[in-house]
């Protein structure tokens, strides 16, 4: 489905990317792990079209996407659920909800959408006439999820899901990611809780510096010393 060779992403000098590369098949949820600054969410961000790439190739669904808006690459399939979630605060849940179908893709499928996410999120239809800036973290980020199920897309890129929630909300959002999974959408996870991520995934890879120096099963990753040592603390 998303298929990225030796992408790389500058900021002035200094290299951000340098010359990733790595896999989703369609249906699956595959993982990218490392430490802050490692390039984790550059590398979301170029492939949603948000930021321009310096050299490489990315195609999705057999078609090259690099260069195209952010805008046209959410019209092709690919939603992000972004870091800090970044809703609207002064509007309602459902002014949020409704401007996440504002797409050509989406727009018709619009009503039904919001019913399919009052449905996987009951606390959102609670507070749906509520001001999105005085919900709760979870519900925030629950609020940022929907947003994204709007567009209708293929393929969701999680980047950073978990900052910020309570344990208890961090499992839930996990179950959330795997009803999706399990109903058919493709899911990239940018997660720095490194055992959940790697137990939810198909495939993960570690990325350090802006370069992939792993890749495998998650509960491969897991087991490997370097993964155990530099993450996990053991």
């Amino acid at each position: 489905m998303l298929d990225i060779r030796d992408l790389r992403v500058s900021y002035g000098e200094a290299e951000a990317l340098a010359g990733v590369s790595f896999h989703i098949n369609r249906g699956e949820i595959v993982s990218i792990v490392g430490a802050n600054g490692a390039g984790k969410t550059t590398l979301i961000r170029a492939i949603a079209g948000m930021i321009p790439a310096t050299g490489g190739q990315v195609d999705f669904e057999g078609r090259p996407i690099l260069g195209l808006d952010s805008t046209q690459v959410c019209e092709l399939g690919i939603a992000q659920v972004p870091e800090g979630r970044q809703i609207f605060p002064s509007l309602s849940v459902e002014e949020n909800l409704r401007l996440g179908a504002t797409l050509r893709r989406s727009r018709a499928d619009r009503q039904n959408n919001i019913d399919r996410v009052y449905n996987t999120f009951p606390r959102l239809a609670e507070r749906k006439t509520q001001k999105a800036g005085t919900l709760s973290g979870g519900e925030q980020q629950m609020l940022a999820i929907g947003r994204a199920l709007m567009a209708n897309p293929m393929l969701v890129m999680f980047d950073e899901p978990s900052l910020g929630l309570s344990p208890l909300l961090t499992e839930e959002m996990f179950d959330v990611v795997r009803s999706l999974h399990a109903n058919g959408l493709s899911v990239l996870l940018v997660e720095q809780n490194v055992v959940e991520s790697l137990e939810l995934c198909d495939r993960a890879y570690v990325l350090e510096t802006g370069a992939m120096v792993l890749e495998g099963a998650g509960e491969a990753l897991l087991q490997d010393d370097r993964v155990r040592q530099a993450y996990l603390g053991l």
